[in-house]
């Protein structure tokens, strides 16, 4: 597409505009990205939330049963369709619940912390903008938790998108609306996502029969160590790796572009867009939508060879090598599961695990060369023949 639209220059959009400019080239790679984005998130956002209130509404009564059952320490109540290993994990469960009033006061005492430090690191965020997430905040998580729990599927980055929109809005392009926004999808992000966290390791506990206090206190400490590991990790990643976040470095943070611009677009409107880009976008959204039901309705044989618009859509401005290892991965796969199906599906998932560990695990001694100023002794290129031709040229004069 890129080849197309660039030969557009001029007559779309202005021919001496910088080549980042999202008035510009760059505005169709990054804001059809994330229409499709868009597209794919609201989509999965109905197919999970609609069952997950039919269903919600239709076993509340039978739970409430089931927990007063237990409570009363009567499992013969119960429905014999209960195994004894459930009936025995959900008595254990029970038994050890964290109180009600010990959930509310620290959800109240977060929120009031909060409102008043947050506004001191994001000036243009304030502390009405903070309440006014936290009050809404119950709802959405509990939607994304129970959501998670049918599906194991997290939409807590389109709650992001929704405060995004709604507090840049707000506080206007004249107030800092865009970083406003951003800081507000941060804190939206960080409360849904720790819910449905929260609940898988519940989940996790009850299966093996662990304490739900111990769960909690396990997370509580997880999360005390992630304010002070975190910020060391992005510390490192800034000083070894030039440009983090940029478009063509190392680490280009596809998300970090993407959240940034639909900021952008939430507080400035679809005014700024270059010309037809709207249109593209909208093609491009309807685009992901018809894919996602596509998916869902050819059913699970057919739906291997139809692409993910969410994978589709990240390459759109961080390049091609993210779908050339999606495609190696996707190729070592297929052949492993001619050669030998059941173990292909067994050890599947351990061997990528394997694989994202190891890449992960090369980023910090990788940092630690960067950090002390050294380079590799090789560098390898590939080039197209006619600059091939110019190097050596160059290189014998």
């Amino acid at each position: 597409m890129w080849p197309l639209i660039d030969a557009k220059k001029g007559d779309w959009y202005r021919a001496d505009l910088d080549p980042q400019s999202l008035r510009g080239l760059q505005g169709y790679k990054v804001f059809i990205g994330i229409a499709m984005i868009l597209g794919d998130g609201l989509y999965n956002f109905l197919r999970v939330f609609g069952p997950a209130i039919f269903n919600f509404i239709r076993r509340c009564q039978k739970v409430s049963s089931t927990r007063r059952s237990f409570a009363d320490n009567n499992p013969s109540r119960v429905s014999s369709s209960i195994s004894f290993d459930d009936a025995r994990r959900t008595r254990l469960f029970l038994k050890d619940q964290i109180p009600i009033w010990l959930a509310a006061l620290g959800y109240i005492t977060l929120a009031v912390v909060s409102c008043i430090t947050v506004p001191q690191i994001f000036s243009s965020l304030k502390w009405y903008h903070v309440l006014v997430l936290y009050v809404f905040a119950p709802v959405l998580a509990f939607c994304n938790a129970y959501g998670v729990g049918l599906t194991d599927f997290s939409l807590f980055t389109n709650y992001g998108l929704l405060a995004i929109f709604t507090i840049g809005a707000w506080a206007g392009a004249n107030n800092g609306g865009v970083l406003a926004g951003l800081a507000a999808c941060g804190v939206t992000m960080n409360v849904i996502a720790t819910a449905s966290d929260l609940m898988q390791d519940f989940k996790t506990g009850y299966l093996t029969l662990a304490s739900p206090r111990s769960m909690f206190v396990s997370q509580v400490i997880g999360t005390a160590m992630g304010c002070v590991i975190s910020p060391c990790v992005f510390w490192i990643f800034v000083k070894a790796f030039k440009g983090v976040g940029e478009i063509g470095s190392e680490y280009p943070a596809p998300y970090a572009l993407a959240f940034r611009n639909i900021a952008i677009l939430g507080v400035e409107g679809l005014s700024q867009l270059p010309q037809n880009c709207l249109k593209l976008c909208a093609g491009f959204f309807a685009a992901a939508i018809l894919i996602n039901a596509a998916r869902d309705m050819l059913g699970k044989k057919a739906a291997r060879f139809i692409p993910l618009p969410m994978a589709m859509a990240v390459p759109f401005y961080v390049g091609a090598y993210i779908g050339i290892d999606v495609f190696i991965g996707t190729a070592i796969m297929y052949v492993w599961g001619k050669v030998d199906k059941a173990k292909a599906r067994a050890y599947g998932p351990a061997v990528a695990s394997g694989m994202i560990c190891g890449d992960g695990l090369w980023t910090l001694p990788a940092s630690i060369l960067a950090l002390a100023g050294l380079r590799p002794p090789i560098c390898m290129k590939f080039l197209s023949r006619e600059t091939n031709a110019r190097v050596d040229q160059f290189i014998a004069t």
